[in-house]
Order: C-alpha cells, then structure tokens, then sequence
C-alpha cells in the first residue's frame, strides 16, 4: 500500500503466475492480497500468451458460476464457448464473450478441432464481474459482441476500445448491471492520456510495454495500478515503445462479495449451497458434454471481498 500522499497510486499488484502445463501461464491480478476487488471487478487472470503444439489446446472442462458475470477478451487466437443454454460461440481478437451467471450456468471452454490441426497461439483475458445484489439471482445469459459494435475513440497516438461500461463519453453496448468500465487501450510512443476521474474505483493493467505516470513512476508490463479515488492521472507510453494498458474500474458494491473456487455472492450460505448443487449434479449440463470438473476440496467459509 502506498503511503505517499502526493501519489496518485493507491497500491500496484505484482500478479501470481501460474502454469496449466505445457508452459501455459496464466497471471492473476485480482483478487490478490494487496487488492481483493477494483469496482465490480471481483477476478483478473491474463491467459499466455502461448503457442500450443499441433494436437494441443486449451481444454477447460464443464464447471459452474452464480453470481457474476464472465468477461472473455482475446488478443490473439480463439476460443470456443459452450454453455448450458446451449450456446456454442468462437471468440476471436477483439470480440466479446459476456456471460452472466445469474442463478447458475455451467460452461466448457475448448480450443476447437481445427484449431488444433496446427500451432495455434492464445493470447488474452477473463475477468468475472460481480452482480448487485438485485441480480444475483436473475436467469442466466449469453451474449456475444463483434469487434465492429465496439466502439472506440482515436487521437494523439492513443486508441481506446471501450469493452463494457462507459468511458470518455462512449458506451458499450454490453448491457452492464453496474456502473463500470472496462477499456482496452493502445498508446504509440509520446502518446498521452488523461484518465477521467468519473469512478470511485480505477486501475490499469500493464498488458504490453510499460506505463509511465510521470512522478509517479513507471510500471512494467504485468502489473496492475490502482489508482487513488480522484486522482489525477495521465497514462503515457514508458520509453521508446508502445503500450497497450487494460483500464478498469467502476463504483463499489453494495456491500462485501464472497468468494469461493467459482463462486461470487453476497451470500456465504448461497456459495455452500451452490457447491452442494454441483456435488449432486443439479446445475444444468452443456448440451453434447459429459465430462466436468468436479468440486475441489475447500475447506471453511467462502473467503469475504473486500
């Protein structure tokens, strides 16, 4: 935690990394120790990026959510969704996967068999967004959204591609239960930006090159900036190269948010009965799928974020 008063940054995360096998790693930012949640921003993993050998592929077997919402966003490769509304989606560069868990939904996520025919890369990031409290239980839903339906903002050396929420005066046209904002941002060498001071909560991902805050200093790629609330702030391109930052935040939630394997509520007693479901089979399957993952042993109470 910071302890400067002048600084604009509330804490920087340095994330856990860690290796599915085959050298995929996957780099978690949130919840970490330094900072359970950024706005509804409950999860934040980076995924590669990562060359699969011919026959390979990423291979996450059917699992449950309730509670929040899954954000998949790739940089480079594809993925394909199947869920137990019985969506089957490819998720390409650029596109987005918003799926809402609401009361329950079990999906499986797969490199598919093409793909697999020869090297494939897979490059990109899954965020879960916390619901309110008056969504938590809603039915659950999928919705994909096309590169060219997002909309982006150009000038000075600097592209924002607003992922969901609003920014800048622009929105998304994911529909979102909570205010919040999710950018992906690209800044060519000299470019600056200011960043709105709109929300309670920012952050910035360093996905690519490095981020220069002036006095506040430079962080490198993989660190996550918090910023304090208010704060002014300009984001530059540390150095003699590009960078490309992921911005996001919102306002925080109506009250602390448990949290456990794949899990969020408001409701630590709705997380064990969500996992006593899964145990007894009860959640809705994937349409064509019959393997799963099953619950792992966790022991005690869901963990409470904040």
């Amino acid at each position: 935690m910071s302890h400067d008063p002048d600084t604009a940054v509330e804490v920087t995360v340095v994330p856990r990394t860690h290796d599915l096998g085959d050298g995929f790693q996957v780099r978690r930012a949130l919840p970490s120790r330094e900072r359970r949640m950024v706005g509804p921003f409950v999860f934040f993993d980076e995924m590669g990026p990562h060359t699969f050998s011919a026959g390979q592929g990423l291979d996450v077997r059917p699992h449950p959510h309730i509670g929040l919402s899954t954000v998949t966003y790739l940089l480079q490769g594809e993925i394909q969704h199947r869920d137990s509304l019985g969506t089957s989606q490819s998720i390409r560069p650029g596109e987005v996967n918003w799926m809402t868990a609401g009361k329950g939904i079990v999906h499986s996520e797969r490199t598919a068999a093409g793909q697999r025919a020869h090297p494939s890369p897979l490059f990109g990031l899954q965020c879960w967004v916390a619901l309110p409290k008056s969504h938590e239980e809603n039915d659950p839903s999928f919705l994909h959204i096309g590169a060219p339906q997002l909309p982006v903002i150009e000038g000075d050396g600097a592209t924002a591609r607003i992922i969901s929420g609003s920014f800048l005066g622009q929105a998304s046209p994911v529909p979102v239960a909570s205010p919040m904002f999710y950018v992906d941002l690209h800044l060519q060498p000299g470019a600056r930006l200011a960043m709105p001071a709109d929300y309670s909560e920012r952050a910035v991902y360093v996905l690519e090159g490095s981020l220069d805050l002036g006095r506040d200093g430079r962080f490198e790629r993989g660190q996550l900036v918090v910023l304090k609330p208010g704060a002014a702030v300009t984001l530059g391109a540390g150095g003699a190269s590009a960078a490309r930052l992921m911005l996001l935040g919102g306002e925080p939630m109506d009250g602390p948010r448990f949290l456990s394997w794949n899990f969020v509520s408001s409701s630590a007693e709705r997380i064990e009965q969500a996992k006593q479901d899964w145990k007894a089979q009860a959640f809705p399957k994937v349409p064509g799928e019959t393997e799963f993952i099953p619950l792992p042993d966790i022991p005690g109470r869901p963990v409470s974020y904040p």
